[in-house]
This record gives structure tokens, C-alpha cells and sequence, in this order.
């Protein structure tokens, strides 16, 4: 990679319109507000409503997001879907584009065995020259990466792996079964970045970090500055701020509380829908207490 992946990296959101088209003003936005408080950005994932866009919408937002970035961080493009050679499509569309690397689940719905992801991942590492991350998801995807399969991975030339199986212990089995300085390994919460920095994870893709990015940011760089006993209430306050997210459906309640911070992030689309206006209160009252300013 050109520069170093690290620090935090929010799943970008997607931005649509109250009619559920995608909204590119909206998405510039979200971009501007958070671009000199993160380390990079990870669009089309789960927080970014990949599953939820056509192909062609999800090209589109690669081209929006990378062009409002303007080389000032890493984009991670997430491209995983069901069939490979849309995967393939979608990636060579980001590479085109100007993404820093791609990312994907393993390939979904039908629950493919590992010879079957590995052709998919084999495709995909052969049709671009940027770095491929596989990105663990068991509970969306049905399929759960094991560390033995992930070393396969990586000598296929996989670059990378996200984690968000939520397990600490299968974050450290993926550390040591794919010992490499050049394998890039990502923990996909920020409820477990104390432990996970701490142990050698290079970035977190945080969810918290879509709205709140400023506390997520201050716990990755103390955690890894070396100061545990510093970061250890601050790992308690953001795993606090992230149960306040979960006061609704977290996509929609990160879109409510982007609004309440005055950026236009648009809406979500259906079937999700803004959470109630006593709930986004609530959680705003929440978070304020906690030193949070709307």
C-alpha cells in the first residue's frame, strides 16, 4: 500500500434522499465532516448499505466518496456480493477509481464451502493490483472465516482481514495464524479496541466513529501509544456511547445523530427508516452527559 492503514476508519455511511436515491450532496458531507478527525474510510459495508444498492450505485458512491476524499486518506472499498463476477466488476471499478485497496465478504446466501470462497477470493486478488482484504461477517454472511482458512487466504495473496465476529479470541487466532509484516489485520468494532490494538491489530472500523469519531480516535491512539491504564475508562465510555447507538437500529441511529450534529447525512433507505425523535433524544441526552457536544 501506499501509505500505512491504521487508526480508525469509519464503514461510511450512504446517503439517500426521502425518495431512496442516492444522494451525492449528502455523502460529500459526511465525507467533509469527518475527513480531519479519521484515518480512513470503508464505504458499501454494512453501515454503508451495500447490501441495500444495484451495482451501479454502488460504483457511483465509490466515485463520489474517492473523489471528495482526494487522496487525503485510505478508502477501503467494500465490493463482497453473492456472485463473483460482480465482485470482480466492482473492483476493478474502485481500483479504476482510486480506492487504496478492496474488501469483501465471502461471497453470500448460499453458504459456499472453503473451496468454493477461495476460487472467489483467488478471482479477485487476480483481477486487481490493490491490496484485497476478506472481511468476517458470520452472522450477516452464514459463513465464519477459521484461522486455518484465513492463512489459505493469505497464500492466495489476500492482504488483509477485517473481523467483526465480535470474538477477541478469533481476532488473536487470525494475529497468529497469518504471522506476516505485510498482512493488514483490521478489528471491526470499537468495543474491542483495547484488547485488540493492544495485541498488534493495525486499524479499527468503527461504527461509533460514523458520528462520534473524536472519543474512538483518542482510545485507538492511547491503546497504542502504550498506555493501557489511560485507556482503559476510555474503552468503557465508548463501549458505553455504542450501547446509546443501540437505543434503535444502529444505521438509521448513527443517520439520526450525524443530523443532530448539523451535518446533512441525508436518510436511510428502506426498509430502514430514522429512528423516532424521543429516541434520538434520548440518546442525545445520553450523550451529553458524557461530554458529547451537539
Amino acid at each position: 500500500m501506499d501509505r500505512e492503514l491504521t487508526g480508525v476508519i469509519p464503514p461510511v455511511l450512504a446517503a439517500f434522499d426521502q425518495k431512496g436515491n442516492f444522494d451525492e450532496k449528502a455523502q460529500r458531507e459526511i465525507i467533509s465532516f469527518l475527513i480531519d478527525k479519521v484515518q480512513g474510510f470503508y464505504p458499501c459495508g454494512t453501515y454503508g448499505s451495500g447490501p441495500l444498492m444495484s451495482e451501479d450505485e454502488r460504483k457511483r458512491e465509490a466515485e463520489i466518496i474517492i473523489d471528495e476524499v482526494n487522496g487525503r486518506v485510505p478508502v477501503i472499498m467494500h465490493v463482497g456480493g453473492a456472485s463473483t463476477r460482480s465482485v470482480v466488476e466492482l473492483a476493478r471499478h474502485a481500483e479504476k477509481t482510486g480506492a487504496t485497496a478492496v474488501a469483501a465478504v465471502p461471497p453470500i446466501y448460499y453458504c459456499f464451502g472453503e473451496d468454493e470462497v477461495a476460487r472467489h477470493f483467488e478471482a479477485l486478488v487476480n483481477a486487481v493490483s490493490i491490496p484485497v482484504f476478506v472481511y468476517n461477517n458470520p452472522k450477516t454472511t452464514g459463513v465464519s472465516i477459521s484461522p486455518n482458512f484465513l492463512a489459505r487466504l493469505a497464500s492466495l495473496g489476500v492482504k488483509g482481514v477485517k473481523d467483526s465476529s465480535f470474538s477477541i479470541m478469533t481476532f488473536y487466532s487470525f494475529l497468529w495464524s497469518v504471522d506476516r509484516s505485510d498482512f493488514v489485520s483490521v478489528i471491526g468494532t470499537e468495543a474491542l479496541i483495547l484488547p485488540a490494538v493492544a495485541m498488534g491489530a493495525h486499524a479499527s472500523v468503527s461504527g461509533l466513529a460514523n458520528a462520534i469519531p473524536e472519543p474512538v480516535v483518542e482510545l485507538f491512539n492511547t491503546v497504542k501509544d502504550g498506555n493501557l491504564e489511560a485507556a482503559r475508562p476510555m474503552q468503557r465510555r465508548v463501549s458505553r456511547m455504542r450501547d446509546i447507538m443501540h437505543y434503535a437500529p444502529t444505521l438509521p441511529m448513527i443517520q439520526g445523530i450525524l443530523r443532530a450534529r448539523g451535518v446533512n447525512a441525508g436518510y436511510p433507505r428502506l426498509p430502514y427508516i430514522l429512528p423516532a425523535e424521543s429516541i434520538i433524544k434520548k440518546a442525545i441526552n445520553e450523550l451529553e452527559k458524557m461530554g458529547i457536544t451537539f
